[in-house]
């Protein structure tokens, strides 16, 4: 098929042979990109962390703003729910076209403009006078970040092609994504305690403005070498099942899996899924090829992630209600507790590039998945008399540690094989299971301690009821972690992602 010459200083499409038994591809990247190629991707990669963080900063950061945006612009508690859903919905379902679209159309293109989207978003986020208003605004944020990130990630793939290198920039990137999570708490109670709940979209204008002004001269474009045409059937089909699953799984939490809000779209989810793969198998230029999916290591560390997604996402969300309503924090001192999570997620990252580099990814990944499964264990024993440094800061630094191991190791496996002409994809892929994992564990864990904490209300005290419901779903988070630590010991076997 007719390629498209690559244009000097500009365009850097990367190619190479495939990747034998599963090994992570060394792309043409770094030599494509001229002999000052080393020199910039340092400041690339500074840039695409920082756009990163913003993205997953915003995936929590109502979260304690939330009865004060309430209050200002005059929410109904169901409509509340879909500041934070919006974002999720367009995240999660939008990753596979735009991380397809990113291989297809030029990686440093799409994530400028997601970008672009993403800021001009959060302005629209900052000036909202009416709940449609802001929750137009987090729609649009999400379709950004599914620009964005996918995009970012592979361009990060590229840029570090050694297996060596490229664990060593998973590690900054995985860092930086937990440091978002916990950073989004913080910031979200200092500025709606300090200041005003709008400038927690306001201050990723500066950020937004950064990137797409330093990136173009740190970073050529890069794409498929083939010339393609996108799966449009394939791409309407893949969408539609991601969004209704999301949809689905967001309305389980709030109405119960018998409802049918709940049920119509995840069945929904299922027929279009059934349909899509049916689609992909008979197409030539399919947007996710079947041989892709069935490639073992990624699918194998594709799962693990979306055990672990579904496990973190359920701890930080059940951690944050415990601490307020149980241990009597306020909205910023509860932001505050979180910071401690930070330093030993870069703990964990500084050791995770190591254990990938002299272990290899499935000793490290067991390694990790047990050292969080103990954290959640001692933070499931927190009592309502506790104190916060005798209670609740061991597991949760046990847990930040593991989740730092972790993070940067998932991406390490999950991106194997990935090449010039796949990483978005790749990329996406993986984000899509977080968020979709992150959906699960929140829908099934928070209505399993909510169904704990309602059996035993009428005859124990309330906090003591709250207390077992709290501890009972993140003990069953932490067996669900161990179950993914035996899973990888048994089925991630093929290449040794190792120096």
């Amino acid at each position: 098929m007719p390629t498209d010459p690559p244009r000097p200083g500009r365009d850097r499409s990367v190619t190479g042979p495939a990747p034998q038994h599963g090994t992570p591809a060394v792309t043409a990247a770094s030599a494509a990109a001229g002999p000052g190629a080393g020199g910039r991707r340092g400041p690339a990669l500074v840039v695409l962390c920082f756009v990163q963080f913003m993205l997953v900063v915003d995936d929590n950061v109502v979260s304690v703003a939330l009865p004060t945006v309430r209050d200002d612009l005059g929410f109904s508690t169901p409509g509340l729910a879909w500041v934070v859903n919006a974002y999720f919905l367009a995240f999660g379902g939008l990753l596979l076209l735009f991380g397809r679209m990113a291989d297809l159309l030029g990686r440093r293109r799409i994530f400028l403009t997601g970008v672009t989207v993403f800021g001009a978003a959060s302005l629209l986020c900052g000036l909202a006078q009416e709940p449609w208003h802001l929750v137009a605004g987090r729609f649009a944020q999400g379709a950004g970040a599914a620009m964005a990130s996918p995009a970012a990630l592979a361009l990060i793939a590229l840029l570090y092609p050694g297996t060596r290198e490229r664990a060593r920039a998973f590690g900054i990137w995985g860092g930086i994504a937990g440091l978002g999570g916990t950073a989004g708490l913080v910031i979200s109670g200092a500025l709606t305690g300090l200041a005003s709940w709008r400038w927690i979209f306001l201050i990723n204008l500066p950020v937004a403005l950064a990137a797409v002004v330093l990136l173009p001269r740190l970073e050529p474009e890069s794409r498929a070498a083939r010339a393609a045409r996108l799966d449009v059937p394939g791409a309407v089909l893949g969408t539609g099942a991601l969004v209704s699953l999301v949809y689905g799984l967001l309305r389980s939490a709030e109405s119960g899996w018998g409802d049918p809000g709940t049920a119509g779209p995840l069945v929904l989810a299922a027929l279009l899924a059934a349909a899509f793969l049916a689609v992909e198998a008979r197409t030539a230029e399919p947007l996710v090829p079947l041989s892709f999916l069935a490639f073992r290591f990624r699918a194998v560390a594709n799962g693990a992630t979306l055990l672990f997604s579904a496990a973190m996402y359920a701890m930080a969300f059940l951690l944050m209600v415990h601490l307020q309503t149980v241990l009597g924090y306020r909205p910023l001192a509860a932001g505050l507790a979180y910071l401690p999570y930070g330093g030993g997620i870069l703990i964990g990252m500084w050791l995770s590039s190591r254990a990938v580099t002299r272990l290899g990814a499935r000793p490290a990944l067991v390694l990790s998945f047990l050292i969080t499964a103990a954290g959640l264990l001692l933070l499931a024993g927190v009592a309502p008399s506790d104190g916060y440094g005798s209670g609740v800061l061991p597991g949760m630094l046990l847990t930040s540690l593991g989740c730092g191991l972790s993070l940067p190791a998932l991406t390490v496996a999950a991106l194997t094989g990935t090449t010039g002409e796949n990483a978005g994809l790749g990329s996406a892929v993986l984000t899509s299971v977080q968020q979709v994992g992150g959906a699960v564990g929140v829908a099934v864990f928070v209505g399993l301690a909510t169904r704990r904490r309602d059996d035993l209300t009428a005859g124990h005290d309330p906090l003591h009821a709250a207390t077992e419901g709290f501890s009972t779903a993140l003990t069953t988070a932490a067996a669900l972690l161990t179950l993914g630590a035996i899973l990888i010991a048994a089925l991630l076997r093929g290449p040794a992602v190792k120096a």
